[in-house]
């Protein structure tokens, strides 16, 4: 080998956060004491979708995955001692992205850092948020607004910083097929550029510096061949679209700069010891690639798919990433797939099909018109479907769920309530406390102190107005933003006044769009259920069994809902879906209204042991005894016995991946409910 300098490994976060502000900022200093390069903050789903602490909607969602920040406190709370002009934190936030990043360089300020020097992201890609993980609140105007002012603000005051980190991740975990995972998020920053050029913020002859701003955050999966080559897609893609469309001639400026979250979603409950091979070759398909490799990884933990990480496992996830960089020869050579014939032709094949689905949607309008019509949910709700049914039918392999399942007992989840990190439920009640605490004792006044002279201060209520002004105008809404956080307001005071402007959306589900994944030919399980369903609709003297997918809480990964809910509707149920974000008295109200015969409930986030209690005690006070609750999610095998000890029928985990059967369990449940005799259905 000819000696060459050894190439600096890419930037080394772990995504993490939780309880409180205090809890996070320990844990980040641990993690930078043991080697980790940057940061990588998880907010809370409160703070992600603007509201405080003490909201109905943050009940049981407070500190669960992810730190709740609720006020400038919070923030200099979060980052207590460690140096801001030295890192270069990650801040996955998106609806509420300007309001976080507002905190941040306030915090930057008061520590006497030039915020120039600032390096990190901030994720601010709202259309996944409609797509696919559901953390957005205002309609999709008002919202590329936001993100439009932010990219002018920083790149006029914070050059070094990244406003936006276009994210495919969640996409693929949706169901995106490579191809639409770079489709989407390359019309997505299209959407993104083009919005800022036409806002005449940044002078023609600056353009070249917001493109080289513009960052991306993708998924990589266990098919790691087929994932590098995507990323080579994604890297051809990205130099023709900044050339072409935007005259960009800076090769630096049109680089295509990537961070990376490896797929936690395909990560299994069942036998989870094997998610650390998968999660190593899915570092391997964005790092062995030197022409393709990212700027940023995180790992997830190997038992990410049965709850909330403690710290020793997130340490773990670092290590393999240590390892890789700094005992192999990795970053030794240059890319060792040049001239591969097989790589080339794989990448060629993605680029073509690639531009096609992009044209296809800037025919549409582009991608927030696209997002708008539907078609771009529908399309991951089918690959989805797809996708799941390959697996049902055992077409697509995954070891130790649909083969390979015979095991020994691991030594890991011997004790499954010490395998994971829990979250005292105590927590919120100090954090709920702590904000009313803050509305009640922070500086209302005019005439606050600074150094020791008098300065005039814009009270709380006049930001908010300054702010409510600037947004039925055209003006750039960060400074405004900077006041409100200087001034002590809250998150959710800084959202409600966005609301009462620019209002809420409600992404489009893609359920009623989406096409039959599964046959139901005489004999296939689907058929067999759809005759219980008919069976037991007849039984009832009901024209069809109605069945309410529900997802209460601030949780918005609705992938797992929609799947069961399209399946529900295949297997001949009358299914009720409203998406997401509901509390437990609409969803009641909903089953009640609609006279359904089963209520599903679907939570990802940990806010189980509050909101489905809470729905089972509300159908109880109506009378509604005979409508059986079922539950799904990440939910720890202690959680789920208090569930059926509760009155829960059935309890489904991620190793549950046969949606037929659990739907056909479902039936069962509405025939025990009602009284009626077992089906006996050949299997």
């Amino acid at each position: 080998m000819t000696e060459r300098q050894k190439d600096r490994p890419w930037l080394m976060r772990t995504y993490a956060g939780h309880s409180t502000a205090e809890a996070s900022n320990a844990l980040y200093r641990r993690n930078l004491a043991k080697g980790q390069t940057g940061l990588s903050v998880a907010f809370d789903l409160p703070t992600q979708t603007g509201y405080d602490p003490d909201h109905i909607l943050a009940r049981g969602e407070v500190g669960r995955v992810g730190v709740p920040v609720s006020h400038l406190g919070d923030m200099r709370r979060l980052f207590q001692d460690i140096p801001l002009e030295q890192m270069n934190t990650s801040m996955t936030i998106n609806a509420t992205a300007m309001w976080l990043l507002a905190l941040y360089q306030v915090v930057a300020e008061e520590q006497g850092v030039d915020i120039t020097t600032l390096q990190g992201t901030t994720q601010n890609d709202i259309v996944k948020e409609y797509l696919s993980r559901g953390t957005h609140v205002f309609p999709p105007g008002p919202s590329l607004r936001l993100t439009t002012d932010m990219i002018t603000y920083t790149v006029a005051h914070i050059p070094k910083w990244n406003p936006i980190n276009i994210c495919s991740y969640h996409l693929q975990e949706a169901g995106a097929t490579p191809v639409q995972e770079v489709a989407y998020a390359m019309s997505t920053a299209i959407a993104v550029l083009d919005a800022v050029r036409a806002s005449g913020q940044v002078p023609e002859e600056k353009f070249g510096d917001v493109v080289a701003r513009i960052s991306f955050f993708v998924n990589a999966g266990v098919r790691f061949i087929e994932e590098m080559c995507k990323m080579r897609a994604f890297g051809r893609i990205w130099e023709q679209v900044t050339r072409e469309r935007y005259g960009v001639t800076n090769p630096k400026q049109r680089r295509f700069r990537y961070g990376v979250q490896v797929n936690s979603l395909g990560l299994t409950e069942a036998q989870p010891e094997n998610n650390v091979q998968r999660i190593v070759l899915e570092m391997l398909a964005v790092t062995l690639s030197k022409d393709a490799r990212a700027r940023a990884v995180q790992l997830p933990a190997w038992n990410e798919a049965l709850g909330l990480p403690r710290p020793w496992d997130q340490q773990w996830s670092l290590r393999i990433q240590q390892v890789l960089a700094h005992e192999s020869d990795l970053l030794e050579y240059e890319d060792i797939f040049a001239g591969s014939h097989v790589v080339e032709g794989k990448v060629d094949a993605l680029v073509e099909a690639s531009l096609e689905e992009m044209d296809r949607i800037e025919q549409m309008g582009g991608a927030m018109a696209a997002v708008e019509s539907g078609y771009l949910k529908s399309q991951l709700v089918s690959s989805h479907a797809e996708r799941r049914a390959r697996i049902e039918a055992g077409d697509e392999k995954i070891v130790g769920v649909n083969v390979f399942e015979a095991t020994e007992p691991s030594p890991l989840t011997a004790d499954l309530d010490t395998a994971i990190m829990t979250v005292d439920p105590a927590v919120e009640e100090r954090v709920v406390t702590a904000v009313r605490d803050w509305r009640t004792t922070r500086q209302e006044s005019s005439d606050r102190q600074g150094g020791g002279d008098p300065f005039h201060f814009p009270t709380v209520q006049q930001t908010l107005d300054r702010l409510k002004e600037v947004a039925a105008g055209t003006g750039n809404l960060m400074e405004a933003t900077l006041e409100c956080a200087r001034a002590g307001v809250t998150t959710g005071e800084w959202s409600g006044a966005l609301r009462e402007v620019f209002g809420e959306f409600r992404a489009p589900t893609g359920v009623s769009g989406a096409p039959l994944a599964v046959t139901a030919e005489a004999g296939t399980p689907l058929a067999l259920v759809r005759d219980k369903v008919e069976k037991t609709a007849a039984d009832l003297g009901t024209g069809k069994l109605r069945f309410l997918v529900g997802k209460p809480g601030l949780d918005g990964h609705s992938n797992g809902a929609e799947q069961i809910a399209v399946r529900a509707r295949d297997a001949g149920f009358e299914v009720v879906y409203q998406g997401i974000r509901l509390t437990p008295e609409q969803i009641v109200d909903a089953a009640l209204a609609e006279d359904v015969h089963a209520v599903g409930l679907s939570i990802l986030s940990g806010s189980h042991a509050q909101l489905v209690p809470d729905v089972l005690t509300r159908l109880r006070a109506a009378g509604a005894n005979d409508i059986p609750v079922i539950a799904g999610g990440i939910i720890p095998s202690s959680d789920a016995e208090d569930l059926r000890a509760a009155g829960v029928a059935a309890v489904f985990t991620p190793k549950d991946f046969g949606i037929t059967e659990i739907i056909g369990r479902i039936v069962d449940e509405i025939r025990t409910a009602n009284h009626l005799d077992p089906l006996e259905v050949p299997a």
